[in-house]
Order: C-alpha cells, then structure tokens, then sequence
C-alpha cells in the first residue's frame, strides 16, 4: 500500500511538472506571436506569466522581455494610464530587481513626469549596478543639475566659509559635545567636520533622495560610512530611539540662506532643540 501511494504522488507530480511546461511553452508562443502583431501589453502578460511559472528562464527571455516592456510602457505612457505604467515597472523589477536597464528606464519616466528626486534614485542605483553603464550616468548627472541648487555648488568651494564651520564644530566638540545631529547634510561635509574633529557618535539627515545618496558616496569615499549615520527623513521626523539612540550634544546645520526665514527651517530648529538636543543643566 504504502508503494502505491509513493506511486500515485510521483504520477501526480510528474503531471503537474508536464503541465507547466506545457503551459510555458504555449505561453512563450503566443508572447512572440503577439509581438508580431505588436500587442505589446498582451505579450508582457504572458510573459509575466512564464517567469513566474519557470524563473529558470529569465536570462533566456531577458532581453525580450526588456523590450517587450519598454514598448507597453510607451504605449501605456501615450494613453496617460500612469499608474499602470508603474505597476508594470515594479512587476519587473520584482523579477529583475538588480537590472540597471529597466531601472534607468523606470528613471526616465519618473523624469519626464516631473518625478526627478525619484528618478535620481532609479539613475544611481542604475550606475551602482553597473558603473560602466553611459546611459545611466549621463541621465543621473543630468537630473542632479535639476536638483542640486547652484548656490550648493558654491558654498562648497567656500573655502573661509567652510573654514569657520570646521573651527565652530572644533570648538564645540572639543568643549564636549560628543554626539552631533547634522539637519540637512547635503554632501555631508559637517558631518565629516564633526568626526574630524573627534565626534563619538555623529547622525545625517537628508530629505533628498539624490543628495542624500549622493552624501553616502561621498562619506564612503572618506572611509567614514560605519562613524556617520545618514537617515533619509525630515528632521521633524526624527524619533529616539526608533532612529538615533538619544538626544545629542551639537545640532549643526548648513541651511543658512534665504531659507532660513521659511517656516520649514524653523520648524526643523524648534523641533531639534525641543526633542533631539540635550538641554542644559
């Protein structure tokens, strides 16, 4: 008895085994005929549908899966059916998450809608994956010269301006602040200042996407990654312990320009010297 059950579960398996492949075959049939009649968005189904019944085949249809994509994706753009377009991006990259060119395509279209902070991060992660990738970088420097302002470029070459904020923080630090919030780190600079100068314990918030990858290059490339804790968030949206361990010692900030009157900037002061800085004794 138990033999013919051993029996009846490898025919049932072995059915089910045929089938797919079956299935899979139909289905990859019926992709290619339907880019012969270029029905681009039927195609992509089926082809969805035969990567997830057989993964084993995503370097074999790879390439016309790309390109099957990126023609629905101009045709679902043409229609303003954005959403849809975005679906099937995110499909893709659920079955191709370390693709460099569907994630610069994805980049392109986020630009073109006016999404650039969200394309820059497709564009970086683009390059990230493959640095020799031309396209990608072009576009990533391209949509950094939307995002990052020109007076930034400036302050950094500020070189007795930059001069008073390493002497400031020194000061600071070496009088006993040894845990430092940095609001709006950009490039990370003042965070670098801080742990230069001898900082135990430093944290980097950024809310933009493209400077606040652009500050993780940059600190790694300063061998400081594991001393410089870089968040991703608003500095109103920092909460202890869920995001730094306690309140810090020295706040440091470089938005001191026109928009230090707006009520962002202030908000973000209030809101670090209420909750995230030690008050004195």
């Amino acid at each position: 008895m138990p033999n013919s059950n051993a029996k009846f579960h490898s025919n049932h398996r072995g059915g089910r085994e045929a089938s797919r492949r079956e299935l899979v075959s139909r289905s990859l049939q019926s992709a290619q005929h339907c880019l012969e009649n270029q029905d681009f968005g039927t195609a992509y189904a089926h082809y969805l549908l035969v990567l997830n019944l057989a993964p084993e085949l995503k370097t074999t249809v790879k390439e016309t899966f790309q390109f099957t994509l990126f023609k629905w994706a101009e045709e679902l753009d043409s229609l303003a059916r954005i959403q849809d377009l975005f679906n099937c991006y995110e499909q893709a990259l659920e079955l191709y998450p370390n693709d460099e060119v569907i994630c610069n395509s994805m980049g392109e279209h986020l630009f073109r809608m006016g999404f650039r902070d969200e394309a820059a991060g497709y564009f970086h992660k683009a390059v990230k994956l493959n640095p020799d990738f031309a396209d990608a970088k072009e576009n990533f420097y391209r949509v950094a010269n939307w995002l990052v302002e020109r007076w930034h470029f400036i302050m950094l070459n500020d070189a007795k301006r930059n001069l008073t904020y390493l002497r400031a923080i020194e000061n600071a630090v070496h009088s006993g602040s040894k845990s430092v919030l940095d609001i709006g780190t950009g490039t990370g600079i003042l965070s670098m200042f801080a742990k230069k100068a001898g900082a135990s314990f430093i944290y980097a918030c950024e809310l933009s996407k493209t400077m606040y990858e652009l500050a993780r290059d940059v600190v790694a490339a300063n061998n400081m990654e594991r001393e410089i804790k870089l968040l991703h968030l608003k500095s109103l949206d920092i909460e202890i312990p869920k995001h730094i361990p306690e309140r810090v010692s020295l706040v440091v900030t470089e938005t001191v320009d026109a928009g230090l009157f707006g009520e962002g900037i202030v908000e973000s002061l209030i809101h670090a010297w209420e909750h995230l800085l030690l008050q004195p004794k």
